[in-house]
């Protein structure tokens, strides 16, 4: 059994993988509570995308990798299979997506919720393990059935509260708070899964494919900022619950438009004005019957 180091470069993975974690958790919250508050079906997908993808990409997935970067195992070199690693990051997203879809769609409940964070800590499980089965190296690795378990539970239950936590939390303060507690929860299952983890190695030493950690830290590092980026900008762009608050008011106080007035015609004693339209396109001309005659005039 080959020794495994999961702090090779010390605090800063560790470190790292926390706070990705914990802005990944306070990005998720905002959007999701947008969701509460958009008037209609679209914004409500579009504020549940953007969560999905702060909590599953950022705080869950994002983490994950940053965490594998201080891992590191004796006598062997690790690579990671590119498919199987895009497959995680889909997975945990889409996982994050359908437990807030479940929880945000109705009326919260016991049940909502559990369902949620059963689905969704199943699919950051699913995750985890799908990115550990990514990594490539010249040996074979075994679980302790028991710590993997105990690791699924803690996802289930993470997953949970933060799906709980999105449904309620509003506050600033209060959403900073529960976001260093997803953090802890996140990072806990994390490395509960990784403790269950042990490395045979192979005696003859053979080729591994895949690529290596210089290759993938680069693109995932972009994906990040500009994930985290656009996130900002879209939260910062959007009106808040004041501002729509403020409109509805004002909506509210000036009342509905008036109808327009009928056109009011002027005075015409005379007769001028049919006089004007004689001899135009479309009107009749009088008739010998209605044209006053020298014999109907009566004489002075």
């Amino acid at each position: 059994m080959a020794d495994i180091n999961h702090f090779e470069y010390g605090w800063i993975t560790p470190a790292l993988s926390y706070a990705l974690s914990v802005l990944g958790s306070v990005l998720g919250l905002v959007c999701a509570g947008r969701i509460r508050t958009a008037r209609t079906a679209g914004q409500r997908a579009w504020w549940g995308l953007l969560a999905a993808w702060a909590l599953g990409g950022t705080a869950i997935w994002a983490m994950h990798f940053m965490a594998m970067l201080g891992f590191a195992v004796d006598g062997a070199r690790i690579r990671y299979d590119v498919p199987l690693t895009a497959a995680s990051t889909a997975i945990a997203v889409v996982a994050v997506g359908i437990g807030l879809a479940i929880v945000g769609t109705g009326r919260l409940n016991p049940l909502r919720l559990v369902a949620g964070g059963v689905f969704t800590g199943a699919g950051v499980a699913a995750m985890h393990y799908t990115g550990m089965a990514a990594m490539r190296l010249n040996g074979s690795l075994g679980y302790d059935s028991t710590r993997v378990i105990l690791s699924v539970v803690i996802a289930v239950v993470a997953a949970t509260v933060a799906l709980w936590l999105a449904m309620t939390v509003r506050r600033g303060l209060a959403i900073f708070a529960s976001a260093l507690v997803m953090g802890v929860a996140v990072n806990g299952m994390h490395f509960t899964g990784m403790s269950a983890l042990s490395v045979h190695l192979h005696e003859r030493a053979g080729g591994v494919s895949g690529a290596g950690v210089s290759a993938l830290l680069v693109p995932i590092v972009v994906a990040v900022i500009f994930g985290v980026v656009g996130l900002l900008y879209a939260l910062l762009a959007a009106p808040t619950d004041d501002d729509v608050a403020a409109a509805a008011y004002l909506d509210a106080r000036r009342g509905p438009e008036p109808a327009p007035a009928a056109p009011v015609a002027a005075p015409d004693p005379v007769g001028l004005r049919a006089r004007s339209t004689l001899g135009q396109p479309g009107t009749p001309f009088p008739s010998r019957r209605d044209t006053p005659t020298r014999r109907d005039t009566p004489s002075r």
